[in-house]
């Protein structure tokens, strides 16, 4: 009787096995016919590639929140970045500061668009350019710095909304295949900006914390020339380990035409 549950139990293990087997063997079929069909139809050495390769990442909407997990691709709507780190100065000294920021969510990828894709083939390089109706981002941050040596210390929950935005991104891998991705971000527009951020550290802190958002909010255009260069280190930091663990070995050459 024994043997015979043992028996039934390593068919039935079996027999799931090989049903998983094939869900995911389908999985990978559907996967890459889709992205075959997708990308194949751009031609590498044809005069309108960059063109179709604009459209093809258009068309790939539908993975911007799902990702493509056969692949290791992670979702890109919400990105996430558990760690982005910047420093400026001596934070301990006259004048400096330290900015981390942590579980950072970043939503709106999947109502973007892409307005323009350029290869730059002895760069190994592309570029193109994105626009967002809307983008969030919320997660936490620790901010500690010294203005004239008086220490300055901020910890809390952030988020913030970009209305009518717009970025151009440079992905360049710097050696052969599977070799790293680095990855350059440039602001190109930002029509409005809604910002929150609270300071846990001190208690009864709401009255100066809406005092800030207030000031941040209303003076954000006058203040974007000296701050977006600190942006576009934060997203470029952030992006190129987002890009580096999603497409350092995506197999990319699978799925181009070459002529």
């Amino acid at each position: 009787m024994c043997l015979r549950k043992g028996i039934k139990n390593d068919i039935l293990l079996v027999i799931i096995v090989i049903i998983n087997c094939n869900v995911q063997a389908q999985d990978q079929f559907s996967v890459d016919e889709d992205l075959t069909h997708l990308l194949g139809r751009c031609k590498m050495n044809s005069e309108d590639y960059d063109q179709c390769m604009k459209q093809a990442l258009n068309d790939l909407k539908s993975y911007y929140t799902t990702g493509i997990p056969i692949y290791n691709v992670r979702p890109f709507d919400p990105h996430y970045a558990s760690f982005v780190e910047m420093r400026r100065g001596d934070s301990n000294g006259l004048a400096g500061f330290k900015l981390l920021l942590r579980n950072v969510s970043e939503y709106g990828w999947a109502r973007s668009e892409i307005t323009k894709y350029q290869t730059d083939s002895p760069q190994k390089r592309i570029i193109y350019s994105q626009y967002f109706p809307e983008k969030s981002l919320e997660g936490w941050y620790e901010f500690s710095g010294a203005l004239f040596g008086t220490p300055i210390k901020r910890k809390g929950f952030w988020n913030m909304t970009l209305n009518d935005y717009s970025q151009t991104t440079s992905v360049r891998r710097l050696g052969g295949p599977g070799s790293l991705l680095k990855v350059n971000i440039e602001v190109d527009n930002m029509g409005g900006l809604k910002m929150h951020v609270a300071d846990i550290l001190a208690a009864g802190q709401s009255t100066f914390d809406n005092l800030t958002d207030g000031v941040i909010n209303t003076m954000w255009p006058l203040g974007l020339p000296f701050i977006k260069p600190m942006i576009n280190e934060l997203i470029s930091t952030a992006f190129t380990d987002i890009f580096n663990e999603s497409f350092r070995y995506f197999p990319v050459e699978k799925f181009l035409r070459y002529s």
